[in-house]
C-alpha cells in the first residue's frame, strides 16, 4: 500500500509571492515562514515516512490571528493544514506543497480556571501534560493521558479526540471536552458548548472532536477536571501466552470491576523496555498492568476480585506495588515503551480497536499474520478498552520493507474491523488509514460525512487528502 497525495494546483503555486505577501499583511511579522528551508521543519507529522514541504507556515498567537489566517486562504482559494504539536502517527498533519500550515503551538496561554464547577478553559497550543501540572497544586486533573502528553497539545488531543491509558474509565477527549472556540474557514469565530452541563440544541462539539481538521481551527477549549483520587495502585500479572492475557482482560471487564487502566505488553515489546528502561518486568510472554483507585478499603476489594480472576488462569507472576516507587516501576516500562521499541529500528504504530471480548482471537491472528509477512510485531496497548497498537517492525533502508509493513498493518486494520472493532481508537484517520474507509463504511455512509463536511467547509480547503478515500472525495465534489 502507497500512500498517495494529490499533485499541487499549479495556479496556487504560481500565486505563492501573493499569498504569503496577503499572509504578511495580516499577521505580525516574526508569524510567516516561507524560507524554504524553515518550512522544511513542517514537512511531515510523526508518520515521517511520507515528507512534503507546505507553500508557507503561519503560527498566530490569538484566536483572532487564526480568523485573519482563515479569511486570506479563503479569498485566495488557499488550502489549509492545522497543525499542533506535529505528533499525528497517522499523518494527519501531512501537508501539500500548495497548502500553508496553520500550527497553533503559539496559543499557550491558560485561560481560567474554576475548581467550583470543574473546568479548565486555555488556548489550545498548551501541552496535554502542562494542563495536569496547572491543576495538580489545586487537587485535581485531566484525564486523557496520550502516551505523547508531555509534547501533544489540546488542539491535537480534540482534532483526533485522543485517549490515553487512563480512558478505559474516564473516557477520551470527547467525554473531557465541554466547549471549544472554533475558526471556520472563512474566518468567522463560533462558540461550541461552554462550562454548563448539557447545552441545548444540536450536538456540534461532537462533531467537532475527532474531526481531524475537517470542519474548523479549535483555537480555545473548556476541559473537565476531576479531583485526584483518594489513592491508587498498579498491578503487574505475567502470563504465559498472549491469548491468555487477552481472556483475563475480558474476565476483569465481564466481572464489573473498573480499574482506572488495564495496559498490555507482549514478549517483544517486554524485551526492549526491559533493556531501555530496566523496570524489573519478568520474562514472560505477555503482562498486563491493571491500576485501581479510590480509598484504601477500595483499592484492596477490587485487587483482591483482579487477584482472583488472575489466579484462576494460573498467571507467571502477580505483583502488587507496595508503594510509591514500586508503582513508578511498574508504569516505568509502559510509559518508555514506545522509545524503548525504537532503538530496535524502525517501526510503524498502528490503532484500532477490538472489542474485548475478540482480543485472545485477535492477538493469535496477529501473530499469524505476522509469520506470513515475515515482520515481527510488537504488542502494546490499552487493553481495557480494545485500543490496540500493533508496532511492526522495518528496515526503512531496505528495498521493499515499507510496503511490506504497510500491507501487514492495513490487514491487522481490517482484522479489528472484521471482529467487530473500527479502523482507530484514538490516532485518528489521517492519510494512514484513509484508503481503508471503504472497509468499515459502505459508500453511503461516507458520502453523510461529506455533506457534513460541505456544511463546515463548502470549498473543501480544511485539512486536504485526508481522512475520506480520494476517488470518493473527488466523485463526491464533482457531483455537488
Amino acid at each position: 500500500m502507497t500512500i498517495a497525495m494529490p499533485a499541487p494546483d499549479p495556479r496556487i503555486l504560481a500565486r505563492g509571492p501573493q499569498i504569503v505577501a496577503a499572509l504578511r499583511a495580516a499577521l505580525p511579522a516574526d508569524a510567516v515562514i516561507d524560507d524554504p528551508q524553515e518550512t522544511r521543519a513542517y514537512e511531515c507529522d510523526a508518520l515521517t515516512a511520507y515528507r512534503c514541504p507546505p507553500l508557507a507556515v503561519t503560527l498566530p498567537r490569538s484566536t483572532a490571528e487564526v480568523a485573519a489566517v482563515m479569511r486570506v486562504c479563503a479569498d485566495l482559494g488557499v488550502p489549509v493544514v492545522p497543525r499542533g504539536a506535529g505528533t499525528s502517527l497517522a499523518g494527519g498533519a501531512l501537508p501539500t506543497a500548495d497548502c500553508v500550515i496553520l500550527g497553533t503551538m503559539r496559543l499557550r496561554e491558560v485561560l481560567e480556571i474554576d475548581t467550583a464547577n470543574r473546568f479548565i478553559r486555555v488556548q489550545t497550543g498548551v501541552t496535554n501534560l502542562s494542563v495536569s501540572a496547572e491543576l495538580e497544586p489545586l487537587g485535581f486533573f485531566y484525564a486523557p493521558d496520550p502516551s505523547s502528553q508531555l509534547a501533544c497539545t489540546i488542539a491535537g488531543n480534540i482534532a483526533m479526540n485522543s485517549g490515553g491509558a487512563h480512558c478505559l474509565k474516564y473516557g477520551v477527549t470527547t467525554n473531557n471536552l465541554m466547549g471549544a472556540t472554533v475558526v471556520l474557514t472563512t474566518g468567522e469565530i463560533v462558540e461550541l458548548g461552554g462550562p454548563e452541563m448539557g447545552p441545548a440544541g444540536l450536538d456540534l462539539l461532537g462533531i467537532l472532536c475527532g474531526s481531524e481538521g475537517q470542519l474548523g481551527v479549535v483555537t480555545e477549549a473548556t476541559l473537565r477536571i476531576l479531583p485526584r483520587p483518594e489513592g491508587a495502585r498498579p498491578v503487574l500479572i505475567g502470563f504465559d501466552s498472549p491469548e491468555v492475557a487477552g481472556e483475563c482482560v475480558a474476565n476483569i471487564i465481564r466481572s464489573g470491576v473498573l480499574p482506572v487502566a488495564i495496559e498490555y505488553m507482549d514478549e517483544p515489546c517486554l524485551r526492549a523496555v526491559e533493556a531501555f528502561a530496566k523496570a524489573g518486568y519478568p520474562d514472560c510472554p505477555a503482562v498486563l498492568i491493571v491500576e485501581v483507585e479510590g480509598a484504601p478499603a477500595e483499592i484492596d476489594d477490587q485487587i483482591t476480585r483482579i487477584r482472583a480472576i488472575a489466579d484462576a488462569l494460573n498467571p507467571v507472576e502477580f505483583r502488587e506495588s507496595r508503594n510509591a516507587d514500586e508503582a513508578l516501576a511498574i508504569w516505568k516500562g509502559r510509559k518508555s515503551a514506545f522509545g524503548a521499541m525504537g532503538r530496535l529500528g524502525d517501526y510503524i504504530c498502528l490503532d484500532g480497536t477490538v472489542p474485548v471480548g475478540q482480543l485472545p482471537y485477535t492477538l493469535r491472528r496477529i501473530g499469524e499474520l505476522s509469520r506470513q509477512h515475515g515482520l515481527e510485531v510488537a504488542n502494546v496497548f490499552h487493553a481495557g478498552d480494545g485500543n490496540m497498537h500493533p508496532l511492526i517492525l522495518f528496515d526503512a533502508n531496505t528495498p521493499g520493507d515499507l510496503a511490506r509493513a504497510e500491507a501487514f498493518g492495513a490487514d491487522i486494520l481490517r482484522l479489528c474491523v472484521q471482529v467487530g472493532g473500527c479502523l482507530t481508537g484514538e490516532h485518528g484517520v489521517g492519510v494512514e488509514k484513509r484508503d481503508l474507509m471503504g472497509d468499515q463504511y459502505a459508500p453511503e455512509d461516507l458520502a453523510i460525512q461529506m455533506q457534513v463536511k460541505d456544511v463546515f467547509d463548502p470549498d473543501w480547503l480544511l485539512n486536504p487528502a485526508k481522512v475520506f478515500p480520494l476517488d470518493a472525495s473527488a466523485a463526491h465534489r464533482a457531483a455537488r
